[in-house]
């Protein structure tokens, strides 16, 4: 491990915005936050949305500035990454934000049923053949079941159409309740702010002229969910490392 991501993780562990809990801790206690986040993590008794996947954490601390009357926590595996929204909300004194490092198929050992009001899934892997793997498959979204209130928000932001198409068959296949549905968020919705928070990768498809497309719908914790049988023409790009983009929240 390099130096650097050294020295991110011995920062992080110094700050009490960021959580982590080893799984053998999982297996034999328990999570002691599950069931408590509001209370022991923020103290306050405000809805709490989840960040899957959050990268740097842009959506976290963009979402925590704008809403102080929610409680927002990024979810990622790779700890490295989270360090920068970690460190902007320690800086700035953010107390309604913070950070778990962990597999996303842990949530329902992390947080308990209807603990969860609403979940934003930025700009994910696509992952054109494997269905199961996809964030917004009905696999995860059994799973998602297991935490969010009856009703709760899914947010999907991606520049990928594969998935875009994909979750809104699987949405309309399943007679999910949607509110909001763009293959084209900015042309579109121009004045809303609440979507302008501007990932790391979506500045960068963007850069390359490549439209957002977003969906909000509701999963209620009723009916059972089937996946659509539908064939999907499969995206034709690639992203670009990260070093070939410059000049981007450095």
């Amino acid at each position: 491990m390099g130096k650097n991501k050294l020295r991110k993780f011995a920062e992080m562990s110094q700050m009490d915005c960021v959580y982590q809990f080893p799984w053998a801790q999982l297996q034999q206690t328990g999570c002691p936050m599950r069931g408590h986040w509001a209370e022991l993590c923020f103290h306050n008794n405000n809805p709490i949305v989840l960040e899957l996947g959050c990268g740097r954490g842009e959506y976290a601390v963009g979402l925590g500035t704008r809403f102080p009357e929610r409680n927002f926590i990024g979810i990622d595996i790779k700890g490295a990454r989270m360090w920068t929204g970690a460190r902007q909300v320690t800086e700035r004194n953010i107390t309604n934000v913070a950070f778990l490092r962990t597999s996303i198929e842990l949530l329902p050992m992390l947080f308990a049923p209807d603990e969860v009001s609403e979940i934003w899934i930025t700009f994910p892997d696509p992952q054109m053949k494997k269905v199961n793997k996809r964030l917004t498959s009905t696999r995860f979204m059994k799973l998602y079941r297991q935490i969010l209130v009856n009703g709760g928000i899914i947010n999907l932001k991606t520049d990928s159409p594969f998935l875009y198409t994909y979750t809104r068959e699987m949405v309309l296949h399943n007679n999910l309740p949607i509110d909001v549905d763009t293959a084209d968020l900015y042309a579109d919705r121009p004045d809303d702010t609440l979507l302008q928070i501007q990932t790391y990768y979506e500045q960068q498809w963007l850069s390359r002229g490549l439209t957002i497309k977003y969906l909000r719908f509701a999963l209620p914790h009723a009916p059972v969910l089937s996946e659509p049988e539908i064939d999907i023409e499969p995206d034709n790009y690639r992203s670009y490392h990260r070093d070939q983009i410059s000049q981007i929240n450095p």
